[in-house]
């Protein structure tokens, strides 16, 4: 595996855990569509960039998509993101020989074509440690 592949499985672990699941938020990777009678859930999106302390390193930003019902408020949106935190910042995740750690998030508006839904942007930036060989 490689570093952008380590890194996914680090991130998608926590969304695939026991844990998360119990909060009953529908969690899918940002090219899933989800069915037309969605009314709550987020999307997930891994952007690598930035600096890396070695070849088998990568920085970047997860960027999460929190879609709710429009019309009832943002309320349900904050506690989607500080559910989010708890389970994201300053963690770290390692499925294998390198770590995944996490920093401190913000949530930004995001507009969206379809009006029936309501879209907030949460932003967390991370860090691939990778090991050297």
């Amino acid at each position: 595996m490689n570093k952008y592949t380590k890194t996914q499985d680090d991130i998608y672990s926590v969304f695939d855990s026991t844990a998360w699941k119990t909060n009953n938020v529908v969690t899918y990777p940002a090219d899933y569509v989800p069915p037309d009678n969605s009314t709550e859930f987020i999307r997930l999106s891994i952007i690598p960039s930035g600096e890396s302390l070695n070849s088998n390193s990568i920085s970047g930003v997860i960027m999460i998509d929190i879609y709710i019902k429009a019309g009832y408020g943002s309320n349900r949106i904050w506690e989607i993101a500080d559910l989010l935190d708890t389970f994201l910042v300053e963690k770290s995740f390692s499925l294998s020989t390198s770590v995944t750690q996490f920093f401190n998030s913000s949530v930004g508006d995001g507009d969206d074509p379809d009006k029936t839904l309501n879209r907030k942007i949460y932003t967390i930036p991370f860090k691939h440690f990778g090991v050297q060989t």
